[in-house]
């Protein structure tokens, strides 16, 4: 056993049954020894002589939370059964974001698991898991983890989630983990006990105190997250990892903290492929940039310019951090082309520029989405995107994310219009609890179509067990809402089962704005005989004689078909009405259309015009 402990002078592990073995002390803080023990075993350190027990700062479980013993797990013991799984990578993935102790409503991993082979059959190639790190408390969203190598007791056992993952590998789903490396949280957490290295006052950090990666002593804290980066891929065999808030994680050192954990995490997997999604609200494209030309070597980073204008346009709604979108068809053209719209222009919310240019990006390496656990909880009432707009305009915007060349993401219950709310939870002690509550309603309090629920203080408690209850999914909505769960799949099997759709490549697609409320976007192939369109129109009822624009005239030799409609009464829709009638354009208000090559149809003759003389 070894410790890093330089704030101590000695070092014991306690077993349970009270036996003490003391560690010998080495170069550079740490401690080490040799002792007998088990798995099962559950053990604590006490540093010099102080009355209290502390966990281990890397256990592999915390059954008690993480104010008690740490058990000894043997990662051997549990069987593998993925042995021809080749992992994971970019292009092509379907990310669905889920929240354990919520998707559920048993909330465990073996509950969990028991879904994979539905997610896997409607078209989702990857579950991307909320923070899981141990925490206080009954329930949280994780991201106030203090035990960074301890899956959470919540949801039971270190081999619980081994299944999970081997279950999923099973039915072809990829799994990526969310993890939090800007801070830890505010209970729990004794790594400043062992050494106050841990962290650092040179900069400012938005949750707390900011993790110490290029200050004194800053080699072995650096260690500390490169291997727990590499603990997850190594001993849970999952496909790769998303970076929270990486604008918070400071690190001026020659090799960035980041590009360590890419290249841990690459070693870690060794033969098989993984994938690093990372967060960064200031939009710096240098994290998936190659380390050779300077950037961090990471494949993919959320886009959160994509949510916001469609919430815009979905909601009519531009307050805070959407006040620099207006949900007008060129944004979407421009996403669906580059990824990100801000860029290094300037952003008004902020009163400074934002984003870096996306220039030679392929389109799968930003992540594109409707709703996240953020941005569901940032309204008065958890309320999911289809609750917040027409069901005509939710089909449509729901169209354009699954087909458009960006790696789409759902949030759980989704895809079937879950009517669970997803809120702010967190379980902390009273005083605590009430700084948090507080802290909640200040920030809501830049959307001003929010500011009432504050007034009457109407916001929903983030320490009531009502709050959490209310946020678990029922999975018996994916046949009482039938329509939109048809929706999903059937728009996943088009994006998978199409040329133009499936795989798109840098340049793959270019759009055009149609009218003030719709627009269109081409999808290329190689020779353009079998390009999609895809029509988007979130506005009333377009009908025009023609359009004078290029990327609507059909491949030779052919002309459009309807392949696909949002207005399909299978999906909750009234019906498709003729495209062409008449030889002219008619596109449904509030809906989206897919049009493909087909055969040429019998064209009406021009009018002959007799010559005068």
């Amino acid at each position: 056993m070894r410790v890093w402990a330089p704030a101590a002078d000695r070092v014991e592990v306690v077993l349970q049954s009270g036996d003490a073995t003391s560690l010998d002390a080495e170069d550079g803080g740490y401690f080490s020894g040799l002792l007998v023990a088990a798995a099962g075993m559950r053990y604590q350190f006490r540093l010099d002589t102080a009355d209290r027990l502390l966990p281990d700062p890397v256990s592999r479980f915390q059954p008690e939370g993480p104010n008690g013993p740490s058990e000894i797990v043997d990662p051997r013991a549990f069987t593998w059964t993925d042995d021809e799984w080749t992992g994971a990578r970019r292009e092509g993935q379907v990310v669905y974001e889920l929240h354990v102790g919520t998707f559920t409503r048993e909330g465990t991993w073996a509950a969990a698991a028991r879904e994979l082979n539905e997610l896997a059959r409607i078209g989702i190639t990857m579950i991307e898991v909320m923070p899981i790190a141990d925490f206080e408390g009954r329930f949280g969203w994780g991201y106030d983890g203090v035990d960074l190598f301890a899956p959470s007791h919540l949801y039971g056992r270190p081999n619980d989630f081994r299944r999970f993952v081997d279950a999923a590998h099973a039915a072809g789903i990829a799994v990526m983990l969310d993890v939090v490396y800007n801070h830890l949280g505010p209970v729990g957490n004794y790594l400043r006990l062992f050494s106050p290295a841990y962290f650092t006052d040179k900069y400012e950090n938005e949750w707390g105190d900011a993790i110490n990666f290029d200050g004194p002593d800053a080699g072995p804290v650096r260690e500390f997250f490169e291997t727990n980066a590499r603990y997850w891929i190594d001993e849970f065999h999952l496909d790769g990892l998303r970076l929270d808030a990486t604008q918070q994680i400071f690190d001026e050192s020659p090799e960035n903290i980041l590009s360590v954990i890419g290249r841990a995490v690459r070693e870690a997997a060794g033969k098989r492929s993984v994938v690093l999604v990372a967060e960064n609200e200031p939009q710096d494209t240098r994290l998936v940039r190659p380390i050779e030309e300077g950037g961090y070597g990471l494949d993919a980073l959320w886009n959160d310019d994509f949510h916001h204008s469609a919430m815009v346009a979905l909601t009519g709604h531009g307050e805070a951090y959407y006040t620099d979108t207006r949900g007008e068809p060129q944004e979407f053209i421009s996403a669906a082309k580059y990824g990100y719209l801000f860029q290094g222009q300037h952003y008004h919310w902020q009163r400074q520029p934002r984003g870096t240019p996306s220039w030679g990006l392929p389109p799968s390496a930003f992540v594109a989405y409707l709703q996240n656990h953020d941005q569901v909880a940032n309204s008065a009432r958890g309320r999911r995107g289809h609750e917040l707009t027409s069901p005509g305009r939710w089909r449509a915007m729901t169209a354009l994310l699954l087909l458009m060349p960006e790696t789409p993401m759902l949030f759980q219950g989704q895809e079937f219009a879950s009517s669970a709310p997803f809120l702010y939870f967190a379980d902390f002690e009273p005083e605590l609890a009430a700084a948090v509550r507080k802290g909640r309603g200040e920030f809501l309090t830049q959307f001003k179509s929010i500011a009432d629920f504050e007034r009457r203080a109407t916001l929903d408690d983030p320490g009531d067990p009502v709050t959490f209850e209310r946020c678990k999914l029922d999975v018996r909505e994916r046949e009482t809402h039938a329509h939109a769960y048809a929706l999903h799949a059937d728009l996943l099997r088009l994006r998978r089962e199409s040329a133009a759709f499936g795989e798109p490549r840098l340049g793959s697609v270019d759009g055009a704005v149609l009218s003030p409320s719709a627009f269109t976007l081409r999808f290329f192939t190689p020779d353009h005989s079998d390009d999609h369109v895809l029509v988007v129109n979130l506005g009333a009822d377009l009908r025009r004689d023609s359009f004078a624009e290029p990327l609507l005239a059909p491949p030779v030799g052919t002309d459009w078909r309807l392949l696909w409609s949002s207005e399909d009464p299978v999906y909750g829709g009234g019906g498709m009405p003729e495209v062409f009638p008449d030889e002219c354009w008619r596109i449904p208000g509030e809906s989206a259309i897919v049009l493909s090559p087909g055969p040429r149809r019998q064209h009406r003759p021009w009018p002959k015009v007799r010559r005068t003389a």
